[in-house]
């Protein structure tokens, strides 16, 4: 069985940047480009953190293969789905999700069995040259 390279932070602000420098690091070993999946991962742990958990919990990086292109995923305590909103243009949040989408070939969210839930994003695979 091939371990999947996966992640565990505290749900803490400095834990978007150990995402991001993980999932750099995890798609460079794989040989692939990872500008859009370290945004990708931002704006995921970023909701995880802000919107998914509560203090002292923890969340779950994780990233693998599938179908011959790189996914990424978050897991966090609530079960609540993310919503994309309609920010208003003086808004300071609230376009992550809307950015994301643009990024990524496609995404959704799964709930766990035993409460939360895991949000996920298909990459497309880009080389690293």
């Amino acid at each position: 069985m091939v371990e999947t390279p996966t992640i565990v932070l505290k749900a803490v602000p400095e834990a978007i940047k150990e995402a991001r420098d993980w999932v750099g690091m995890v798609l460079g070993a794989w040989g692939l480009e990872s500008y859009t999946a370290r945004i990708v991962v931002s704006e995921m742990a970023t909701n995880a953190i802000m919107h998914g958990s509560e203090a002292g919990d923890l969340i779950v990086v994780r990233a693998y293969m599938r179908n011959g292109l790189p996914v990424v995923e978050t897991w966090d305590r609530s079960d609540d789905p993310p919503l994309i909103r309609a920010p208003g243009d003086l808004s300071e949040s609230g376009r992550g999700l809307l950015l994301m989408e643009q990024l990524v070939v496609r995404w959704g969210t799964r709930p766990l069995s035993g409460g939360g839930k895991v949000v996920w994003a298909e990459l497309e695979a880009e080389r690293s040259s």
